[in-house]
């Protein structure tokens, strides 16, 4: 018998066996699903290779396309200085410190303050480098809006090789516009930002079979965020349960994300605390809170659709259950709604579960389910960030960038500061600053105000150096004003 005997002939046994990542998934079958290997020349090796290609080429298009527009946004907010709050301000001091090689210390959130004893996230050490390269609040921004961008490469590679090229474009489109990205951009860094790429890829190695590699890369989650660890604790039960072959490797990571969980909670994270506690368990109220007020019922449609609600039926969706609990059970209203960056972690779990269930619905149900999981969004409308990208005005620099800078340039380098949210990232790089309401004990060489801020709701006072000499407890004349434009007041001391 001749070796092309004993093999079979060429195509029999052979075609279709093999998927992108070298796995057996089967014998390829003709749409009517007879089992015939089919022989339509466009179901050849060449229509496979431009198939392979594509499902390379459009995820990598979709990140490029969401990390620029991302980054467009928050560059227009960069000159127009808009500052929601103030994370920016205190993730460019963390960077600052890492780039120079020492502790996360933040004086914007109080003297001496350890921001490891804030939120455990050792990960945000991988920003240093990007502080060496671009020292600026701005480019925490775009480094944020590439790595939302890249967790779009494995989420739509996935899609379009379970729901086809069309459809699986489509609903990596949803994705990387859904509102849980978007909101969390509008409101700048935050260190989800690292998380959401590595909970893409450790979701699309599970449904790929790979369950090795979804839980070394589920088991990264621990070092983004405290919380995360019990999202992997859930991660290591899905594990466990989908495949029996899997079980000691989910009940593993189980155990690694509830030890991390309790170790970063109640052990590391008081150490580095000045008060030596964990600053959020006042933030938690009764767990019959979860049950109102009505924007989380609103928040939780929003995911279920965003999911294609065929996600429902994936114990993937099971992962959303541990920062649910936390934020629905908090006193804060900003844990409950679509704003803010809470939900960012949760849109690759969404697209996860409906990819999970997808492929066992017919065309017409996945169809709905991707129209329902753009739709969400879209139904926003003109309250989603990217849209005001297509408003004039937010294309216009600010009448008050030009005296923000001044009133920046009054301030000597490398002294320390204390100013008003809108300029606290924008001064980072030259100066130690803090945040002019802020409890700090040092007396600032200067301070900024901003008439316009929020934190003055409405009560700006007249004299801003009288202000400083009584806020900082010195002798009166201590500080005198140097600068005023635009709503920018600068005083300083001799000194």
């Amino acid at each position: 018998m001749s070796t092309a005997s004993a093999a079979g002939p060429p195509d029999v046994g052979r075609v279709g066996t093999g998927s992108d990542d070298g796995r057996l998934v089967g014998p390829r079958v003709d749409a009517d699903g007879t089992g015939r290997i089919s022989t339509d020349p466009a179901d050849g090796p060449a229509h496979r290779r431009r198939g392979t290609a594509g499902r390379l080429v459009v995820p990598v298009l979709l990140a490029l396309a969401a990390t620029a527009l991302y980054g467009t946004l928050s560059t227009l907010q960069w000159r127009s200085l808009v500052a929601p709050s103030w994370d920016l301000g205190i993730f460019s001091e963390l960077t600052k410190s890492y780039a120079g090689l020492s502790a996360p210390i933040v004086p914007i959130k109080g003297d001496g303050v350890n921001l490891l004893g804030d939120h455990f996230h050792p990960i945000l050490v991988l920003l240093a480098p990007v502080w060496w390269v671009w020292p600026s609040g701005l480019a925490l921004l775009w480094t944020q809006a590439a790595l939302f961008g890249l967790s779009a490469i494995p989420l739509a590679r996935l899609a379009m090789e379970r729901l086809g090229p069309i459809a699986g474009t489509a609903a990596g489109l949803a994705y990387v516009l859904s509102f849980g990205l978007q909101a969390a951009q509008d409101v700048q860094f935050h260190e989800i930002a690292f998380a959401v790429p590595i909970m893409a890829m450790a979701l699309t190695r599970l449904l790929r079979g790979r369950l090795l590699a979804a839980c070394l890369w589920g088991a990264l989650l621990v070092f983004c965020k405290e919380d995360l660890g019990l999202t992997v604790v859930v991660l290591g039960g899905v594990v466990a349960l989908r495949d029996r072959a899997g079980r000691l490797l989910g009940l593993g990571l189980a155990m690694w994300g509830a030890g991390w969980f309790v170790l970063s909670t109640f052990v590391i994270l008081p150490a580095l605390n000045t008060a030596g506690q964990y600053d959020y368990t006042g933030n938690l109220g009764s767990v019959l809170d979860v049950l109102g007020p009505v924007d989380k019922w609103v928040t939780l449609a929003m995911l279920v659709l965003a999911a294609g609600v065929i996600g429902l039926r994936s114990p993937i969706l099971a992962l959303m259950l541990p920062t649910l609990a936390w934020r629905f059970t908090g006193t804060v209203e900003f844990y409950w709604t679509w704003y803010w960056h809470y939900n960012a972690i949760l849109m690759p779990i969404a697209l996860a579960a409906l990819l999970d269930v997808a492929p066992r619905t017919s065309q017409w149900t996945r169809a709905v389910a991707i129209g329902a999981s753009a739709a969400v969004t879209l139904a926003l409308g003109t309250a989603m960030p990217l849209a005001r990208l297509l408003e004039a005005q937010t294309w216009e620099v600010s009448w008050r960038a030009a005296p923000a800078a001044r009133a920046m340039a009054a301030v000597p380098d490398g002294s320390v500061v204390a100013a008003e949210i809108p300029l606290l990232a924008p001064l980072v790089p030259d100066h130690d600053v803090q945040w002019l309401h802020g409890p700090n004990t040092r007396v600032p060489r200067c301070a900024v105000f901003d008439d316009y801020a929020f934190s003055w709701n409405g009560a700006v006072p007249p004299d801003a150096a009288q202000w400083a000499d009584e806020h900082y407890r010195v002798e009166p004349g201590t500080f005198t004003q140097t600068f005023e434009e635009g709503g920018f007041r600068v005083v300083c001391r001799a000194g």
